[in-house]
Parts: C-alpha cells; structure tokens; sequence
C-alpha cells in the first residue's frame, strides 16, 4: 500500500512517499512494517481509553484517538519519534486502517 507524507514549513510543503510493505492482524492488536525514509515496525491497537500506536525499535509509543484522525495522530506521533517518522507513521495508519475498513483498494 503506498501512502504520501506531507510536511509543512512555513508556506513550503514538504512531500515523500511511503508503502506499507507488510500489514498482520493478530486479534488483539495489529502491526505493519512501513519504508520510507526508514524503515519502521509499527503495532496498533485498540484499548479501553482508545487506540494506541507502539514502535519497539524507538522505544516509543503513544495514544491515539483514532487510526483516521491525522492531525491529532501527527502531533502525538512527532512528540516521540520526531517531525519525519511521526508523519509517517501517522499517514501509514490513516493508510492502512481506510484499506482495513474496505475504504481503500490496496495498489
């Protein structure tokens, strides 16, 4: 599944690609394997309190509102992987949950 990223600075919009090489539902929670411009392994999940995003090799994690809301994604994600992989991983989600829903046909 390929996916774009969109960084904004100032008035310049920042654009890369990304493609969701892997994608494995478990039951409990799910994980993908993103590229971009690094390599990512993602578990998401869905808790009592809401959805949660965990990235074991950054030894990082949050919560999430939900997979589809992009923004608020994008600004907890950066808080602890940083601008890059934060909007990334926020765009893979909202990505790999529309094609989950059957919102999406996978490329």
């Amino acid at each position: 599944m390929l996916f774009e990223c969109v960084k904004k600075i100032g008035n310049r919009k920042e654009k890369w690609s990304g493609r969701i090489s892997f994608l494995k539902n478990y039951g409990s929670h799910f994980e993908i394997q993103i590229q971009s411009r690094s390599s990512l392994m993602v578990l998401f999940g869905e808790t009592s309190r809401g959805y949660f995003a965990s990235i074991p090799d950054f030894n990082a994690g949050c919560h999430l509102v939900d997979p589809q809301d992009i923004f608020w994604n994008t600004e907890s994600l950066t808080r602890v992987l940083g601008k890059v992989d934060g909007i990334t991983v926020a765009a893979a989600l909202y990505t790999a949950t529309a094609y989950l829903k059957g919102l999406k046909p996978v490329p």
